[in-house]
């Protein structure tokens, strides 16, 4: 019996499953399926893509852990001033009994939430990411921080069909922190708030970090760093591809490249190829790419409250708080489960 399992048993939350053995190696067998099917397709359209999770596993969290320390990369400072500064008073007036956070990470940011929640009536931190290996640290970690916290970890593709749990202690705070909201399309970031909200009652919130639109300077500069790690976090995903799908990609034949569209408000991520190569992932087929020709690795596009309203209204959620930093550069979001004008 995992930590997980013990935990969850000696809880007052306790949460049941039947799943037998022969079910979940089916339910893994299914996942990795699903996920060569999804690098055959995006490997075999004309502009070669692959979503950014294949960025992470445990060597990947830390490199971009490691990212969000850098000068460049501004959007963690603002988002942990604004944490800081607003969270005491949004925790004191809503005081949830339970935090549920997709891309949950190491749960640093987060520990702003659960020091003003463990002054209130908080029970439980719900962490959602994809790395288990990453994810079950920080929950062994914040156990011993938070006594008296329960800490359920949930791996999951937050960019898939996401199975949140309902049981919650009442009220709830749903948080997607990091400005992790831009790597989605406008219509997938509505498809994703939607299952959000679903899940949410009438007195829960969701917590919303924001990148806003800005000089293009500022924001390349975060994704081209000086020391180069956004460059390694980038080549880790063929790694990535190679230990879990037996690839045999060369991180040394593709070169990390980023840049913003300024009229389409977004940042791309690319791998280019340094040469013409062919490579080979098994169960997906062999691919071709000339030199120069890349693989885009992750979008980011930047907002402005607008098209913030936009997504949340189409998710069927509303803006009740809005706060910035003070040079304008990110937002920090409370919505209510009611539909936006």
């Amino acid at each position: 019996m995992s930590e997980e399992q013990r935990a969850l048993e000696s809880s007052e939350f306790e949460v049941q499953s039947s799943t037998s053995e022969s079910e979940h190696f089916e339910l893994c067998t299914a996942n990795v399926e699903l996920s060569l099917a999804e690098i055959r397709d995006g490997l075999s359209r004309p502009q070669k893509e692959l979503p950014p999770k294949y960025f992470y596993d445990e060597r990947g969290s830390r490199l971009f852990e490691e990212i969000t320390e850098l000068p460049e990369y501004y959007l963690t400072r603002a988002e942990r001033a604004l944490l800081e500064e607003w969270m005491p008073r949004w925790v004191g007036d809503m005081r949830p009994r339970a935090v549920v956070e997709l891309g949950a990470g190491s749960g640093r940011k987060t520990r702003i939430i659960l020091d003003a929640m463990v002054a209130g009536v908080g029970k439980l931190y719900v962490p959602v990411d994809i790395s288990e290996d990453f994810l079950e640290s920080t929950a062994v970690a914040l156990r011993g921080e938070y006594d008296g916290m329960d800490v359920w970890p949930l791996v999951a593709d937050i960019g898939g069909v996401l199975d949140l749990p309902r049981d919650l202690p009442d009220p709830v705070l749903f948080a997607f922190l990091g400005s992790t909201i831009g790597n989605f399309t406008p219509e997938a970031a509505i498809e994703l708030l939607a299952q959000v909200r679903a899940a949410m009652s009438a007195g829960d919130r969701f917590l919303l970090g924001v990148d806003l639109r800005k000089d293009p300077g500022v924001i390349e500069a975060a994704y081209n760093d000086s020391r180069g790690v956004t460059a390694e976090f980038n080549l880790n995903m063929l790694r990535v591809l190679n230990a879990e799908f037996g690839a045999n990609f060369d991180p040394a034949a593709f070169r990390h490249h980023a840049f913003y569209h300024p009229e389409r408000h977004c940042v791309e991520m690319h791998l280019v190829s340094a040469n013409d190569q062919s490579v080979s992932v098994p169960g997906a087929g062999d691919f071709r790419l000339a030199a120069g020709e890349s693989i885009r690795t992750e979008i980011s596009c930047k907002q402005d409250r607008a098209s913030v309203e936009w997504i949340l209204a189409g998710a069927g959620m509303g803006i009740a708080e809005w706060a910035t930093d003070d040079e304008g550069r990110y937002a920090l979001v409370l919505a209510t489960a009611e539909r936006g004008r």
